[in-house]
């Protein structure tokens, strides 16, 4: 973090549209860069513990792999030429075969759902992505409007803890699957709430690293899940649903003592003394007055004229100005269809897995470590690409490696599993890239709810992805030859959105569309 060269450049023409708007209309986000342009340590701090939620969003998105898993099992008697280790248990009478772990370790085992069919078993996995679609468009929006992003990330954290704990308490299938919704349904905003608010507390400089430091936290909470797993094995599978819910309890108190309110969103509210305040918390000291009472900070924003925009009258306003303005209808589609064909990949491709000729283990091994480059990639190279490229330019590659996943396979496994890790990484990538991209698209009256309807979209991605991979089973190419025809042709739409690099942050609907005609005249 030493180096002082911006990550996101100017060019000579974004350059001068900035001045041209700077001098013609007082800039909230050029003033609030006076203040936080510099990195410090506060906002080190701020923005790693808002990133950390991504931890604990990650830790519920995959913990059915372990807790809704089938156990493996073994035959209990001798000599029993019927039993073998490629039967199928359901076609075995009950007393010849046993689970090689106490039954408690999975619900497939302590509900006896061995022979249930894959609606029955798939269902909790199933309810909990449904909950967070339901999540993600009931309450995206209040982080916008009336909740802010800091409550509505501690009010997330915290039903969705709540829920899992509540889940250890499930008595049967159909209560665990309600509670996997309501877990979801909680889960649907933090990764959204967590973005938006750790990139607002910073200046334009850091904002792409500081994007990124989430995506390194979901991984990381990723890879916790095997170590938990392995330390409870043997035990419940309610024991990692303690493990991993107690701790976001802890995080929740954290978030509400220590986090502050992203300034940009207090401004917008109309709250400037808040905002202020905030700013005066995280700012470099070049910012306040001499005397230190904070006079000169608030000379700073004298200038600025700029309260809650008259359209923002209720909690779904930031959702009926981006439908109503043509433009921004435009951006939000474009973003959603990328993020859809980029989700089919992202989620289709760990469940796939089971289809290719390799050990299962190692591939979902590998393919978990995947995401820790795609980080890194984002993280050093943030600065120098130019959006749609690279999103373009990852999602083809992620479409040509999937389809070729499929040509290979009968030729050289492993050209297969590396041909697929590719293709992941590079989904991982491009979306990493999108969500930074989304942010820089829309101004902060409306950021959180385009982010948050992004992420619905790479969700629905999702809930696709188990279809075609059961349906890939017998023919492959509908799963792997179909996932690169959707990211390719999906990826296509980035072609349609205007490119960001290093560009301003608007705050308001109006400071957007004028920064619009303004590239438009200079183009």
């Amino acid at each position: 973090m030493a180096d002082s060269t911006p990550l996101l450049s100017h060019s000579d023409s974004a350059h001068s549209i900035t001045q041209c708007l700077e001098k013609h209309l007082p800039s909230l986000d050029s003033t609030i860069e006076r203040c936080i342009g510099d990195f410090g340590w506060t906002q080190f701090l701020q923005a790693s513990l808002v990133s950390f939620a991504w931890v604990f969003d990650a830790q519920q998105t995959f913990i059915s792999v372990f807790t809704d898993a089938e156990p493996t099992w073994h035959c209990t008697r001798l000599g029993d030429e019927s039993c073998n280790s490629v039967s199928n248990i359901c076609h075995l009478p009950k007393n010849s075969w046993a689970w090689d772990w106490p039954i408690h370790t999975s619900i497939v085992s302590e509900w006896a759902l061995e022979c249930s069919g894959a609606l029955i078993t798939g269902l909790p996995a199933s309810s909990f992505f449904m909950g967070c679609l339901a999540g993600g468009l009931v309450l995206a929006t209040l982080a916008d409007s009336s909740l802010g992003r800091k409550n509505m990330l501690f009010l997330s954290c915290l039903l969705m803890s709540i829920a899992g704990i509540l889940t250890v308490f499930s008595t049967n299938i159909w209560i665990y699957s309600a509670l996997r919704f309501v877990t979801g349904f909680g889960r649907g905003t933090i990764g959204t709430c967590a973005l938006v608010l750790s990139t607002e507390l910073v200046g334009k400089r850091w904002r792409g690293q500081v994007g990124v430091m989430g995506f390194f936290c979901f991984t990381l909470g990723f890879l916790s899940l095997p170590a938990i797993a392995y330390l409870n094995r043997g035990s419940s599978w309610r024991n990692i649903y303690l493990w991993t819910s107690i701790p976001t309890i802890f995080y929740c108190l954290l978030v509400h003592l220590l986090v502050r309110e992203s300034p940009r969103w207090l401004f917008v509210q109309g709250r400037k003394e808040d905002a202020l305040a905030t700013l005066k918390s995280i700012s470099n000291s070049t910012c306040h007055s001499d005397s230190g009472s904070g006079g000169g900070l608030s000379y700073s924003f004298s200038g600025v004229s700029i309260g809650q925009e008259a359209w923002n009258d209720d909690i779904y306003s930031a959702i009926k100005i981006l439908l109503e303005k043509r433009w921004a209808l435009r951006r939000l589609s474009a973003v959603m269809m990328t993020g859809f064909g980029i989700g089919i990949v992202y989620y289709g491709m760990p469940l796939g897995l089971g289809n290719l000729s390799f050990n299962l283990y190692l591939s979902v091994t590998l393919n978990a470590l995947s995401e820790l480059p795609a980080s890194l990639v984002t993280f050093f190279l943030i600065g120098r690409l130019n959006r749609r490229s690279a999103i373009l330019v990852f999602s083809i590659l992620s479409a040509v490696c999937s389809i070729m996943c499929v040509v290979m396979g009968n030729v050289w496994t492993g050209l297969q599993i590396g041909l697929e890790l590719v293709s992941f990484f590079s989904a991982c990538t491009a979306f990493n890239v999108l969500l930074i991209y989304t942010i820089e698209l829309f101004p902060t009256c409306v950021r959180n709810s385009a982010v948050s309807m992004l992420r619905q979209a790479l969700v629905l991605g999702g809930v696709f992805s188990p279809v075609l991979v059961a349906a890939g089973r017998k023919k492959g190419f509908l799963t792997y030859g179909v996932f690169g025809i959707v990211i390719g042709f999906c990826g296509l739409f980035v072609a349609f959105l205007p490119e960001t690099k290093g560009g301003t942050l608007c705050d308001t609907m109006d400071e957007e569309e004028e920064k619009e005609r303004a590239n438009l005249q200079w183009a």
